[in-house]
């Protein structure tokens, strides 16, 4: 009974094959032609039945052919007409179904090591199989040129945008830098003392280029065209379909294809905006884009060993060395100052990618190599876009002396520039130190004659001043400066006016070195010496003023000689040409800016006690022998009038005596 119950299953299933065999014949009897689904039936059917008769075995890669040459032909007919039963429809496989697909990919399979023991056979034999071989490699080769398409149109219809949009992206460390200056006489600095962001704190951000789902399908295919030998025409799909792909990447991101020329010819105002625009665009690119491609080539064609480097490689390598010449274009451009901080900028992202770009690129010296010269070609610009702004400190020419005696626009632009830089700290002393050695960019190279000596003497290793190479070149820069800020002075005639603008000028620059980042650079020995300067100006600027106005108050000698009523004239006069200096450094002198505060105070409290002070010793000691009527201002009046100095705005006294 056991034995029986245990092939019942077996004569059941030869009597249904039997019968399904005599139904099939019986339904061909009636039938004109057959439909698409009923015709792919019977060629599966009678693959089947073909490799059942023929060998005991299915045809494995391990295993030697039972088939003579007849047979052979037979079973690879019957495989023939499986293949291009998908391939003669327009439709593509993978969209008819998974079905489909799998039956396709099992039918190319077979004829792959058909080929190969028809290859074997030819080896050992004479050429009776050769022309079995080559309608084998034909049918191979059919059935590869669908595989390829198949696979570039997977990767195609399956693609996933790419959002640079995402939160991940978005930064606001830093905000921007610096307009469009067209001179060093504007000072567009003044009230924009942030950078724009350059990303540090950008997440990586990983995303599935291509839908998950499909990642076996391309596995798959890779797979059997590898070990068919047509890995070439596998990459080339992939390349081809990611090529596209990376360069809408660019557009999405709103990087230009800009040639050197294109550069060059750009407006500031323009290429401002691209560079900006191109440093997000490039990290952006490289840590999101670049490494998700890479992880989508490694998914695919990680099996294969360098296929997967190269597929990365020569699908984004055009795309990258676009980006790079852009930056090669603005490096080799013409050097102006307003460009420093953007050229920084492109230099800080470059510098930061290194090491994302020296492991995508692990097997690809050339993309490695080019980055590495655009990163030195940019660190070329830099320093000499530094130097050139120091020329063009120490070049600034003026005609006419600046209104007022005030904080030049130069002195400001300048100062606001070096605060900027200091951002960039870590940065230019690499960069500079690089060119430490160069002689032609030497801090002290082409330095004009410096009145204030002492500020060459800085380098000399004698005070202690910082000795990073930034410092070195800001300490340079702010001697040039006041060096073009002496010669501006000579533009005054007045000797006073000659000093208060040096005092103010000299005021503000050792003042935005105390109040900013920049005291950590220069250091607390040059603020003391500056501050010190600025005293010794005002003290200058205090003696060509009131010496000649207060020796008007002075005894001489000559009030003890003579008649009563002639001493008596004689300090009428004196009085008289006393009130006509005043009123003349009155009217001078308000329209004179002093803009700070404190310095205001301090130079109207100092010149207030020594005028009062010698004002009511000279009245006092002769309130005898002048007559009240004489007395045009009384102390009090002379006090209030010295508190409207500096103010910038020209007055005038009445020229009446007080009744």
């Amino acid at each position: 009974m056991g034995g029986y119950e245990s092939e019942l299953p077996a004569k059941n299933a030869e009597d249904d094959l039997i019968t399904a065999a005599q139904h099939i014949v019986a339904v061909l009897g009636t039938r004109k032609a057959l439909s698409q689904d009923e015709r792919r039936i019977l060629v599966d059917l009678r693959t089947r039945l073909t490799a059942i008769a023929m060998i005991d075995e299915p045809m494995t890669d391990d295993e030697s052919p039972t088939m003579g040459v007849s047979e052979t032909e037979e079973y690879l007919n019957i495989v023939s007409e499986k293949i291009m039963s998908l391939v003669s429809d327009e439709t593509m496989i993978w969209d008819l179904g998974q079905e489909d697909a799998s039956e396709y990919l099992k039918a190319v399979d077979e004829a792959r090591i058909l080929t190969e023991k028809l290859e074997g056979l030819c080896m050992n034999k004479d050429n009776e199989e050769v022309e079995l071989l080559r309608k084998a490699h034909d049918v191979l080769q059919t059935a590869m040129a669908r595989l390829e398409e198949e696979f570039g149109h997977i990767i195609v219809q399956h693609s996933q945008p790419f959002e640079p949009g995402h939160k991940s992206f978005r930064s606001s460390e830093r905000g921007d830098v610096v307009g469009s200056p067209v001179s060093l006489e504007d000072d567009p600095l003044e009230d924009s003392l942030q950078r724009e962001s350059v990303g540090k704190n950008l997440e990586d951000f990983i995303v599935d280029l291509v839908q998950p789902d499909v990642i076996p399908d391309l596995k798959c295919i890779a797979n059997l065209m590898f070990i068919s030998n047509y890995d070439r025409e596998c990459s080339q799909a992939y390349v081809n379909a990611r090529k596209h792909a990376l360069s809408r990447c660019l557009f999405v991101l709103e990087v230009e294809p800009l040639s050197i020329d294109d550069v060059l010819k750009m407006e500031w105002a323009d290429l401002d905006s691209q560079i900006k625009r191109w440093v997000w665009a490039l990290k952006t690119f490289v840590r999101g884009y670049l490494a998700s491609e890479k992880r989508l080539c490694d998914d695919v064609f990680g099996e294969f060993g360098s296929l997967s480097s190269l597929c990365f490689t020569d699908s984004s390598r055009g795309s990258v060395m676009q980006l790079l010449s852009f930056g090669d274009a603005v490096a080799v451009a013409p050097r102006q100052p307003e460009k420093l901080f953007r050229i920084l900028d492109m230099y800080e992202v470059l510098f930061e990618l290194h090491p994302d770009i020296n492991s995508l690129y692990a097997d690809d010296q050339a993309v490695r190599d080019e980055f590495c010269e655009v990163l030195r070609r940019l660190g070329d610009a830099v320093r000499a876009t530094f130097l050139e702004f120091k020329n063009a400190i120490a070049t600034n020419a003026s005609v006419n002396p600046f209104a007022g005696g005030g904080t030049h626009h130069l002195t400001r632009y300048v100062m606001n520039y070096l605060r900027l830089l200091t951002d960039y700290r870590d940065t230019l002393n690499q960069i500079l130190e690089e060119a430490e050695t160069e002689e032609s960019f030497s801090p002290l190279a082409n330095n004009n004659s410096v009145s204030f000596g002492e500020e060459v003497n800085q380098f000399d290793g004698t005070t202690c001043y910082s000795t990073t190479p930034m410092a070195i070149h800001f300490r340079s820069l702010t001697s040039a400066l006041i060096a073009n800020i002496d010669e501006k002075s000579k533009l005054y005639k007045d000797t006073a006016l000659q000093h208060f603008f040096l005092m103010n000028n000299i005021h503000y620059m050792a003042e935005k070195v105390k109040n900013s980042e920049l005291s950590d650079i220069f250091g607390d020995n040059w603020i003391k010496k500056h501050n010190g300067k600025v005293q010794q100006q005002a003290m200058n600027y205090e003696r060509a003023t009131w010496s000649s106005v207060l020796s008007l108050l002075k005894d001489d000698g000559n009030q003890n000689s003579g008649s009563n009523s002639s001493i008596k004239s004689f300090l009428k006069e004196r009085l008289k040409s006393f009130y006509a200096a005043f009123e003349e450094v009155y009217r001078n002198q308000t329209g004179w800016l002093v803009k700070d505060s404190q310095l205001q105070e301090e130079l109207r409290i100092s010149t207030s006690l020594q005028v009062i002070r010698a004002y009511r010793s000279f009245v006092g000691r002769h309130s005898n022998e002048i007559s009240e009527k004489y007395i045009k201002y009384t102390a009090d009046d002379l006090e209030n009038y010295i508190i409207d100095l500096f103010s910038g705005s020209q007055r005038s006294l009445n020229n009446i005596y007080r009744k």
